[in-house]
């Protein structure tokens, strides 16, 4: 992963700033770029069709392993700068000071983005709104943990960036506290774990992801108002598991 760094930086970790790669090869959620031509676009992207141990998944919970998996330490301290729309999801952009420690390692916080519908799927069941909270340890490997968000009340935490986030491609400030990032979570953060990739092009693998087995509140309106500026599902379909094992 180390030596993929600065291309993963630039167009897989921050879910393409742009709608293009380095390369200028375009991709989307629909028509003739979306995920079922990802691996043709160009040889960069050529995971997203070969790789063996794609994101998203379905969790079947019955099959899962059960294994004794250490909490995960969350230290969100830190601010976010900025809301970035960069055409295929919202980013919310944190300053450094932020992180997490699993199985002994420290992963700093860098952004946390949107997918509506769910990419990850537990048991069959998709879920409105998924997000994914991108992190990075000290060698570039990269760790994720996803939430999911289910209907109900709305979101306090969300509606301070949804009152912001820019309709169309750019970015503008924003200001919400380590404390407001780390209200999103719910108080149980058991998770599932699995070995994967990035869910958007080059769908780079060796990706760490942990996916909290609690979701939180969404009201019906703010996912509305995500789809609405996203025009379209901005969701990877899931990939097949081959030989992987899924912890929980």
């Amino acid at each position: 992963m180390k030596k993929n760094f600065p291309y993963i930086i630039t167009a897989g970790l921050t879910v393409a700033l742009a709608s293009a790669s380095s390369d200028g090869a375009h991709w989307s959620y629909a028509g003739h770029t979306s995920p079922e031509h990802w691996g043709d676009l160009t040889p960069e992207f050529y995971m997203c069709k070969e790789g063996k141990n794609q994101t998203p998944i379905n969790i079947h919970t019955d099959t899962a392993y059960a294994a004794t998996l250490k909490p995960i330490q969350f230290h969100y301290y830190a601010a976010s700068n900025e809301v970035v729309n960069n055409g295929h999801s919202e980013q919310v952009n944190i300053q450094p000071g932020s992180y997490l420690v699993v199985d002994g390692t420290k992963f700093d916080l860098k952004q946390f983005h949107f997918h509506a519908p769910s990419e990850n799927t537990i048991n069959g069941r998709s879920f409105p709104l998924e997000a994914h909270f991108v992190h990075l340890d000290k060698e570039g490997n990269i760790a994720v943990v996803a939430l999911m968000f289910e209907y109900g009340k709305p979101n306090e935490v969300l509606e301070k960036i949804w009152s912001i986030m820019p309709d169309k491609e750019g970015k503008r400030p924003l200001k919400i506290s380590g404390d407001d990032i780390k209200n999103l979570l719910p108080k149980n953060k058991s998770y599932y774990r699995f070995n994967g990739s990035l869910t958007t092009p080059p769908c780079s693998e060796g990706v760490r992801w942990y996916v909290l087995k609690t979701p939180v509140e969404i009201s019906k309106d703010q996912v509305e108002k995500f789809a609405k500026i996203m025009k379209h599902p901005n969701n990877r379909p899931v990939q097949p598991i081959n030989a992987r094992m899924i912890l929980k």
